[in-house]
């Protein structure tokens, strides 16, 4: 087992191995330099591991590998312009890096000391000087306490995260506090749920610990199915000791000695580093028997999950662990009381326990001190969709979308219009233009019809039907339905059916009352919160865009432009008779002579759009 002084001694060697990274070296000389390369979701599906291996070879070549250092961490979250690469201690931002640039960066900047200016982050740029990655402007508005380690530490070293004080919040813990000053901590930092519902953690696992029982369980849940999510998987391969740890803290708290990980097994990376994780801490004596020579005991055990996004609810996640199918339970009693094999059990999700230790070893104040007073501390975002940044942020709770979008998402791209943000996942609302300066905390969400959820932020421009929005979550959300309860499994079903006639332009004005009577019913009714908030996004879109549902309702017209049923495609004057569109035409419904205006026969049309697409004038319009 390890000792307090074990586990200082491994930080303070650490730590020299990892002064260029932190910046901490002047960085005058040429060599003594360190390439660190994002190893996150996306830059790992573009070849992450082997640009690692092209630098080490180049640099091997060059005689330089005694001098600087290469090696993968977690996400950096600037996913648009991966692979990213960060050369320190310069702090130069390198983005969408190939296999072919390597050699030019090595005999340049490594071997020269002069800059690749080509290959620098867009907008890194001006008045002739470089910007450090610290003022790259899409970082400039976030804070880090969950993804605090992600990008920074080698996301397979356990000394890495034990130099950056990783484990010292267990020790202290283990070491010095009592199980119910545990739970005070937790409870006055009013660390709420990430996972969605935003549930105060101190109170949940202050009334499990209260709870007298022989077994005790505690859950992470790792099961991450919004469409367009990554926080959790890149908190789990990019700093995984942060939440066992943090898993570990709260077996000390509620009396648990045994912890699982229940993640998808979609997540092969994941689990992979996780497992990796787990051996380490056991080796180093920080997960198993006697931890730092005390009388608590705690071991975590992976579970992987088939992809049913219902067993992201509690407890179909615990039937799932229990070797049955994932369908939620009736609740007659609390998790904390009767959980997994029906004993006291709390379950967070990743970024929640993430924060955990953070908050143990900076204090209560120093958490509250960011977000607002009912909200506070960071939220995780994948930002996704019409947004030129697309990526992984953490925010302080109270920034407004507006920050989010424009600010550090850069705005729509294309020249585009803003139209609406869709949080929350298929779960969530989509919240318009008139409300972009809304602050991010969990009651603002809820009271403009959406969540927060997990941290899905979708942005939508003026090119998006909402009427089509709400209809594709929706299908995600019959195609996930366990059928278990009534008002989901038939209530969803019917709101498709609806959101699929109106889109055909064969909706009634009676379909929009429908929807309006079922989303009550189904929201009021449903056994678990994937009903319960499975109508969101239709009763959003209807709050803020019913124009869009009555366009398509009154007139069969789809306003966007993106119903195809709806669509009607004409050539304009602007033609000039190249016979693209014709000769391109899948059923030959286009005619017109050379160097003469075309003519497309819209009884023959099949709507696909080819036309538009090949001509070299844009005469092709859509009404």
């Amino acid at each position: 087992m390890i000792t307090i002084q074990e586990l200082n001694e491994i930080k303070q060697k650490t730590l020299e191995n990892m002064k260029l990274r932190l910046q901490e070296d002047s960085g005058k000389g040429l060599h003594g330099k360190h390439v660190l390369i994002c190893g996150g979701p996306g830059c790992h599906s573009s070849n992450a591991e082997g640009i690692k291996k092209a630098f080490k070879e180049k640099i091997k070549e060059k005689g330089l590998d005694k001098e600087i250092k290469v090696s993968l961490a977690g996400c950096f979250g600037l996913c648009e312009t991966g692979p990213n690469v960060e050369i320190y201690p310069d702090g130069i931002f390198y983005a969408h890096i190939k296999i072919e640039d390597i050699d030019e960066i090595v005999e340049n900047h490594l071997c020269k000391g002069k800059i690749v200016e080509r290959l620098l982050y867009e907008g890194s740029l001006k008045d002739g000087k470089i910007k450090q990655v610290s003022e790259v402007d899409f970082y400039n508005k976030q804070k880090k306490i969950a993804l605090r380690n992600c990008g920074i530490i080698d996301y397979e070293s356990i000394d890495e995260y034990i130099a950056l004080d990783g484990y010292q919040a267990l020790a202290k813990v283990v070491m010095e506090m009592t199980q119910q000053e545990v739970i005070d901590i937790v409870k006055a930092s009013n660390l709420r749920g990430r996972g969605g519902a935003g549930f105060p953690t101190g109170r949940k696992w202050e009334t499990a610990y209260e709870y007298k029982a022989n077994k005790k369980y505690v859950i992470c849940n790792a099961d991450e199915g919004d469409p367009g999510a990554f926080m959790d998987r890149s908190i789990l391969e990019g700093d995984p000791h942060s939440v066992l740890e943090a898993m570990a803290i709260a077996g000390y708290a509620i009396g648990s000695d045994q912890g699982y990980i229940y993640v998808r097994a979609e997540y092969p990376i994941a689990v992979r580093r996780l497992q990796i994780a787990i051996a380490q801490a056991k080796e180093k004596g920080l997960l198993g028997k006697n931890i730092f020579g005390t009388d608590f005991s705690f071991d975590i055990e992976l579970r992987l999950g088939a992809g049913a996004f219902v067993c992201g609810e509690g407890t179909a996640l615990m039937e799932s662990i229990e070797g049955r199918r994932g369908m939620p339970r009736t609740k007659i009693y609390r998790t904390a009381h009767r959980g997994l094999w029906q004993k006291p059990t709390i379950i967070n999700n990743v970024e929640t326990f993430a924060n955990v230790p953070a908050i143990i070893q900076n204090g209560v104040e120093w958490f509250k001190n960011i977000g607002t007073e009912d909200s506070p501390g960071t939220k995780v975002f994948a930002l996704g969709g019409k947004i030129k940044n697309t990526g992984l942020i953490e925010v302080p709770m109270g920034v407004t979308l507006r920050e989010i979008i424009f600010d550090i998402g850069g705005g729509i791209p294309n020249g585009k219009k803003f139209k609406a943000v869709q949080t929350g996942g298929p779960s969530g609302g989509c919240i318009p233009e008139e409300h972009l300066d809304t602050p991010v905390d969990f009651g603002s969400l809820g009271r403009l019809g959406s969540i927060m959820g997990s941290g899905g932020m979708i942005v939508l421009d003026e090119d998006d039907c909402m009427v089509d929005i709400a209809r594709f979550f929706l299908d995600f959300t019959v195609e996930e339905s366990c059928g278990k309860c009534v008002p989901c499994r038939e209530g969803t079903k019917r709101m498709l059916e609806i959101l699929e006639r109106i889109t055909k332009g064969e909706g009634t004005p009676e379909d929009i009352d429908r929807l309006e009577s079922l989303a009550e019913t189904i929201t009021n009714g449903s056994l678990c919160g994937l009903g319960q908030t499975a109508a969101n996004p239709v009763t959003s879109t209807l709050k803020y865009f019913r124009d869009e549902y009555e366009a398509h309702v009154y007139e069969k017209r789809c306003p966007a432009g993106s119903c195809q049923s709806l669509l009607e495609f004409f050539i304009t004057e602007d033609c000039i008779g190249c016979t693209k569109c014709a000769r391109n035409c899948p059923v030959s419904c286009i005619s017109g002579k050379v160097k003469e205006r075309h003519v497309i026969d819209t009884e023959k049309c099949i709507k696909c759009g080819t036309c538009m697409e090949v001509c070299p004038t844009g005469a092709v319009i859509k009404k």
